[in-house]
């Protein structure tokens, strides 16, 4: 894949939308990766705060599969995170 360019959530779509030089573009729909693995209202919050302030950490969370974790260690009130 070629150099990302931008990374910004769109508040009208409820997306994060990468953009790359080779002018394609990754969509993440937030609301599907909430619904797969946020179920708490802890949970759906730290999501929240990740796409408004680091959508770039909030995709590469996404994108390389390790969301789950983070939810995780974010859930727990002893790892240091949330």
């Amino acid at each position: 894949m070629s150099k990302l360019l931008s990374c910004e959530f769109n508040v009208d779509t409820g997306n994060v939308e990468l953009r790359y030089a080779d002018r394609s573009m990754i969509s993440i729909d937030c609301t599907e990766v909430e619904y797969e693995f946020a179920h708490t209202v802890s949970q759906q919050s730290e999501l929240d705060w990740l796409v408004y302030n680091s959508p770039s950490a909030y995709a590469k969370l996404v994108l390389g599969g390790n969301l789950a974790e983070y939810i995780r260690r974010a859930s727990d009130p002893y790892s240091g995170i949330g």
